[in-house]
């Protein structure tokens, strides 16, 4: 059984509860993915299964990827993913993996890359507080001091400094699944998920349960 989908994040709206309360959930336009080909432990040394999702054109298919997806009698697909599953699974190429493996309750992680923000200072990247405005400080944006003087004379690895922000590959654990449309293959979960409208992600069973006390 494969407990893992993938998706596409369509942005945030509300819903409403029975006793009238609302919460905040993100719509994931997720599947349906077509299992491509399926790896076992006696051929490929572990049990998996290479899912394909969203339809791809032939001609933008190169011809290695194209006699893979023929030899498995599928469709030729943007993005492949491999789930693990176990050896008595019994999925085959041109099985589909729907949001019916997950209903209204379920803990899921969602994975996804967070939105590129570009070059950024200390200020936007790390919320730091700089210097004095005014009366000719010369001490604004800058990040201070990061070195140290003739011993070790060297900058340490890991301190806060410009770069690049964003572009990550970040996962949220531990969200509930509040609706599940079977027919418009569509889940929602509650709260933010990474990644900007229309990014790829990947929502699969929570590997850390929160207990409840």
């Amino acid at each position: 059984m494969v407990n893992a989908i993938l998706g596409r994040k369509l942005g945030m709206t509300r819903v409403f509860t029975e006793d009238g309360r609302w919460i905040e959930v993100t719509l994931v336009q997720a599947g349906p993915c077509t299992v491509v080909q399926r790896k076992t432990a006696e051929n490929d040394g572990y049990d998996a299964v290479q899912v394909g999702f969203e339809e791809k054109k032939e001609r933008r298919t190169n011809k290695p990827m194209t006699g893979h997806f023929e030899k498995n009698g599928v469709t030729p697909k943007k993005i492949l993913k491999e789930f693990r599953v176990e050896g008595a699974s019994e999925l085959k190429p041109g099985d589909n993996i729907t949001t019916e493996i997950f209903k209204a309750g379920d803990k899921v992680d969602v994975q996804g890359t967070t939105k590129g923000r570009g070059f950024a200072g200390v200020h936007k990247r790390h919320g730091m507080g700089g210097g004095p405005g005014t009366h000719g400080s010369h001490f604004h944006r800058v990040p201070g001091s990061v070195g140290q003087s003739a011993d070790p004379s060297k900058v340490y690895k890991g301190k806060r400094l410009p770069g690049r922000m964003g572009n990550k590959t970040v996962t949220t654990q531990n969200l509930e699944v509040v609706l599940v449309d079977s027919e418009k293959h569509l889940l929602g979960v509650r709260g933010a998920i990474p990644g900007a409208n229309g990014g790829l992600v990947m929502v699969k069973q929570s590997v850390k349960q929160t207990v409840k006390g």
